[in-house]
């Protein structure tokens, strides 16, 4: 019983490790064929978004508003699948509830 004990504190450490970690990787997602660019952290942090200056139309902000739109979620979500594939190998495959 201690050895679980033990182990389940070294993965309680390792996986905070982890979680720093992923803090400062860096994805990023792109919308309108690149016209607009998010980078976001796997701490869930948009770090840096990059419009072309082609896609800024004051005639059209919409079209302007629902590409950053786009490319915020896309940059999230792929910050969410890089946390969970990182913690996955780290926990064996193991789906362990609230952790992600």
């Amino acid at each position: 019983m201690q050895e679980l004990i033990k182990q389940a504190q070294m993965l309680q450490k390792k996986m905070q490790a982890m979680q720093e970690e992923l803090k400062t990787k860096v994805v990023e997602a792109s919308a309108g064929g690149g016209m607009v660019t998010v980078r976001a952290t796997g701490g869930q942090e948009v770090v840096e978004i990059k419009i072309d200056p082609a896609v800024v139309n004051p005639d059209d902000v919409q079209m302007l508003e629902d590409l950053v739109l786009a490319a915020v979620n896309e940059a999230l979500k792929k910050a969410q699948d890089m946390v969970k594939s990182e913690m996955a190998k780290l926990t064996g495959g193991l789906n362990i509830p609230g952790l992600f």
